[in-house]
């Protein structure tokens, strides 16, 4: 795993320091190794985290003839197969690793190679002889990957922000449209970023740069593959296939490896998996919140007795060092995720870079097979509706006098919630029900907001997904925003702040494939939630992780900002430092801390994206004006 920085130069103005120092922003990603490369038109750099080929593969790697230059980060899990490929059409190694693998594929494929990859990956190549720069991002956004264009036709790229805003002649300006939708999805999607002429490479695509021109074109489109008629039993069978596979692929490692295990469906059918293919004893990492109505701890120790597992835990409580975590999660978020898992995760990868350097980990599931209660509600809110608006708002109101729990999300969060949620627009109501601010919240609480919908984002969904049902065109929304922007999001930069890869090894694109071809009643039914996962599993894992509910995988943040956040929060997030930005009105956002604190209203992750957004907006002096 690694880190990767880049930049050109038209005018032929070579610069070491800044390479230097764009590579270097990213030393937490890949302390083992640095590297950076430079000729008259490009400057490339990256940071290796070694996972395979101890020895070799130290980065950027040049071609036999010095024309052509990668600087990789990611894993490709099939590299073995293609390398061999590749000799066979005479081509010949130095290394064994698998970026000098891509490099080579990509010398006999061009960018047809990348349809070839099976990994996660964030790619950079340069042609020396043809003065043209290639960057391609993995099918799902596993792997981050930032792109600016400057006026003078430069093209900067990294793995994370930073290694752009390493360097000085790029403005710190505070995107609105990002901002507008960050505060009601508390993620920013993409190709948006919080900072204006920053964007992202969009999952499955690749781009060129030849003298300054820019092109942008998709190697993959996530659609329904709805090419093949299955029936329970043999999408049952292809997908225990599809499984053992990705999961042996996944333990392909140099160093120490483990699997995240929250207790849960997904985490325990890769620890399964993961137990029928590795030959040693498998470890496992949990966070547990004892004496907490969502701790877990009782079905993640079932599943590493069952398996006999190495098992590790961390007790994620109020006298941890959270607000040490807290203030440390803006420098490697690199923009604001407001997702308030990141405080377990963070733990959970401090604690497992103590013990291995790779991970298993569950992310994917859930958006693939239809695993959120939101699904759920979204069935609910088009019968709600059938009701007319006054009376739904009346029971809002009647809601509304209900105590506010410090519960995570609490009957009286969910409630409320979901009444707010089917008085919105259907689409708009999707991305409610994750979020925070409503549209109209949102326009009351950000003086710039302007006609900014959440409905926008679904202006993109493919006819195909919205025809094969529409529990089909939520699934879409959530693996085309939610899964990357946010999930996968926070997964890498929390690992890789403590130099750890993880690696989801439900986002295998076949299996990304295979979900996507389904009929939605696999998915849900009669009120079950993964069904064709929960199906195969059923006679493998114990039947309490089969029948248990779906907690989320994050912290009391409704409880902790009326505790141990409360005075960050007051001191961060204030008069003053609202009306400096000139961001905000003030009165909306005192309005919804008093809320909060005076337990009329559960507002802790609305508060959370606050929390986030100031103190990044301060640690990378980003401008608001």
């Amino acid at each position: 795993m690694c880190g990767i920085a880049g930049f050109t130069h038209l005018h032929g103005q070579r610069s070491p320091e800044k390479i230097l120092a764009a590579t270097v922003s990213l030393k937490h990603r890949g302390p083992d190794q640095h590297g950076t490369w430079e000729s008259d038109h490009v400057s490339l750099g990256a940071v290796r985290l070694k996972v395979r080929d101890l020895h070799g593969g130290d980065q950027p790697i040049l071609s036999d003839d010095g024309q052509t230059v990668i600087v990789f980060n990611g894993e490709i899990y099939n590299h073995l197969e293609l390398r061999a490929e590749l000799e066979s059409l005479g081509h010949h190694f130095k290394t064994h690793c698998d970026t000098e693998t891509v490099l080579h594929a990509f010398l006999q494929w061009d960018t047809q190679c990348f349809k070839k990859l099976r990994g996660m990956f964030a790619i950079a190549l340069w042609q020396e002889h043809r003065q043209r720069l290639v960057l391609a991002r993995d099918r799902v956004g596993i792997k981050p990957l930032y792109i600016s264009q400057r006026n003078d036709d430069n093209l900067y790229f990294g793995s994370e922000l930073k290694a752009i805003l390493s360097h000085p002649e790029i403005p710190r300006k505070l995107d609105e449209a990002g901002l507008s939708y960050y505060l009601s999805l508390n993620y920013v999607p993409s190709t948006y970023t919080l900072i204006e002429g920053i964007t992202k490479l969009p999952p499955g695509k690749f781009l060129e740069w030849r003298s300054g021109e820019v092109t942008i074109e998709p190697y993959w489109n996530l659609r329904p593959w709805a090419t093949r008629t299955f029936n329970l039993e043999s999408a049952k069978e292809e997908l225990d296939f599809l499984l053992t596979d990705s999961v042996r692929e996944h333990l392909v490692s140099d160093v120490p490896l483990g699997v995240w295990a929250s207790g849960g469906l997904d985490s325990s059918t890769l620890v399964h998996y993961a137990s029928q293919a590795f030959s040693g004893r498998l470890k496992t990492f949990s966070v547990s919140f004892s004496g907490k109505k969502f701790d877990e701890s009782s079905y993640f120790r079932t599943v590493a007795e069952h398996y006999g597992t190495d098992h590790y835990e961390f007790d994620l409580n109020e006298q941890q060092d959270v607000l040490s975590a807290v203030e440390q999660i803006p420098q490697y978020s690199d923009e604001p995720s407001a997702d308030a898992g990141a405080v377990p995760v963070w733990f959970l990868s401090k604690m497992c870079r103590e013990q291995v350097t790779v991970v298993l980990s569950g992310e994917g599931a859930d958006e693939l097979f239809g695993g959120y209660a939101t699904y759920q509600a979204n069935v609910y809110a088009k019968q709600a509706r059938q009701y007319p608006a006054w009376l739904r708002k009346t029971a809002l109101g009647a809601a509304s006098l209900w105590p506010a729990s410090d519960n995570k999300i609490g009957f009286d969060y969910k409630l409320r919630r979901f009444l707010a949620g089917s008085l919105l627009d259907p689409y708009a109501a999707h991305f409610f029900w994750n979020g925070t601010f409503s549209d109209q919240q949102r326009k009351r609480l950000y003086l710039r907001d302007g006609n900014r919908s959440m409905r926008d984002l679904a202006r993109w969904l493919p006819t195909e997904f919205s025809a094969t049902g529409e529990l089909n065109q939520w699934l879409w929304l959530d693996q085309s925003y939610y899964l990357p922007d946010d999930i996968l999001n926070k997964c890498d930069r929390m690992s890789m702040a403590h130099s750890l890869e993880a690696r989801p090894a439900f986002l295998d694109h076949r299996i990304v494939e295979f979900a996507n071809a389904l009929p939605e009643e696999f998915k849900i039914r009669n009120g079950s939630l993964k069904f064709i996962l929960r199906d195969l599993m059923r006679d493998k894992l114990p039947q309490s992780v089969i029948t248990r509910r779906k907690e989320g995988f994050d912290i009391p943040a409704h409880h902790w900002f009326r505790t141990i956040l409360k005075p960050m929060l007051l001191d961060t997030v204030n008069e003053s430092s609202v009306k400096a930005t000139g961001l905000f009105e003030w009165k909306e956002v005192k309005k919804t801390i008093d809320a909060h604190l005076s337990r009329r209203a559960n507002n802790g992750y609305h508060l959370w994206g606050m929390l986030m957004l100031f103190q990044w907006m301060k640690r990378w002096n980003v401008s608001t004006n």
